[in-house]
């Protein structure tokens, strides 16, 4: 095996995938399987396929151009963009909106393709300080989609944890402001179909009370890492699916307080090493052209990581529970953003087990 390597564990993809949409089932939710973590590769979305997933999403349209032999229904996540509208209803059976003249050019591409497309629409909790649907844009924008030829009305959501984890959880469901603005409005206008995202964990745990509630729930990292929001653990899910591997490739007694091999990343920054004597170093073959090596944990809880130049990873290794030998990988959990600059680096090979 190449490394470094990212290698992900398909049978607990699609075990976490299988626990989860029954979780969902049993709550009356369906579960949306989201690939954009993965970049939309093929054997992750089949995984999430076996285990029960009937629609998978993305925030790219060609990371769901690759699913296209996949019987997936295809949700496109981001906003649409006006350059795009054709591409969309090619490519795509549902989409996320919140711009009139979005929605108007896609009814147009849709009619002109003779195809059906679904819209959500997004309801804006940032808006002006104010929740409420009652008289905002997204209620014109229901009214605007009812009329549209071409466009089906889905149901409505809001962008949650996207910037600023604004979104918080509490004890017995997700955030009060979001549930009472979209499920009293959903009440009062006969609305369906409610979506959500990044909450698994808290929303699977709510009682089922005879309320509107979700009736979708948009599962990526849960289902790939067993996390959810504020990459908090989701329960009884491993987060074994994934491990990062890197070459060792020298292994020397340094000085813990580096001399003469300084390089400051900005012309006035003062690096500081603790006065510890003579420790073991390694260097990895891995650097921060790869990933941001303060997303990395090495699997050895002996192990320190010191720093990284562009293309190598230092570590003390001095306390490591093992010994270690040139050319032995080293094993390291990564963070979710972690998984996302690995997946995007040409130098780090993939493998799916």
């Amino acid at each position: 095996m190449r490394h470094p390597s990212l290698s992900f564990d398909l049978g607990i993809i699609e075990d976490n995938t299988r626990m989860l949409a029954r979780l969902c089932c049993d709550k009356g939710v369906i579960a949306v399987g989201i690939s954009k973590l993965v970049e939309g590769v093929e054997s992750i979305a089949r995984a999430m396929m076996f285990g029960g997933i009937q629609t998978i999403g993305d925030t790219q349209i060609q990371n769901l151009i690759k699913l296209a032999d996949l019987p997936l229904r295809k949700m496109l996540l981001r906003r649409v963009l006006l350059s795009e509208v054709d591409s969309v209803i090619e490519h795509t059976d549902i989409s996320l909106h919140a711009e009139r003249s979005v929605l108007e050019a896609l009814s147009r591409a849709a009619v002109a393709a003779n195809k059906n497309h679904e819209v959500i629409l997004m309801h804006d909790l940032d808006s002006l300080f104010d929740t409420s649907v009652v008289g905002s844009d997204t209620e014109m924008l229901v009214e605007l989609v009812l009329t549209l030829p071409g466009l089906t009305f889905g149901g409505i959501s809001s962008y949650l944890a996207c910037f600023g984890e604004k979104e918080s959880a509490t004890e017995n469901g997700y955030s009060l402001g979001y549930q009472g603005t979209l499920t009293t409005w959903a009440s009062c206008r006969n609305v369906e179909n409610l979506s959500g995202a990044g909450i698994a964990g808290v929303v699977l745990r709510m009682p089922r009370n005879g309320a509107p509630r979700l009736t979708q729930l948009r599962l990526g990292s849960s289902l790939i890492m067993g996390i959810g929001l504020n990459a908090s653990l989701t329960p009884e899910m491993p987060q074994s699916a994934i491990s990062l591997q890197a070459e060792i490739v020298e292994i020397k007694e340094k000085s813990s307080v580096y001399m003469y091999s300084i390089h400051a990343e900005r012309a006035n920054d003062e690096l500081q090493f603790s006065e510890r004597g003579v420790r073991l170093r390694a260097l990895c073959a891995i650097g921060k052209q790869d990933v941001d090596i303060d997303l990395l944990t090495p699997v050895d809880d002996g192990i320190v990581i010191v720093g990284a130049t562009d293309n190598v990873l230092i570590l003390d290794i001095t306390d490591a529970n093992r010994r270690y030998q040139i050319g032995e990988p080293l094993s390291f959990h990564l963070s979710y953003h972690g998984v996302m600059q690995c997946m995007a680096s040409e130098s780090v090979t993939k493998h799916y087990r």
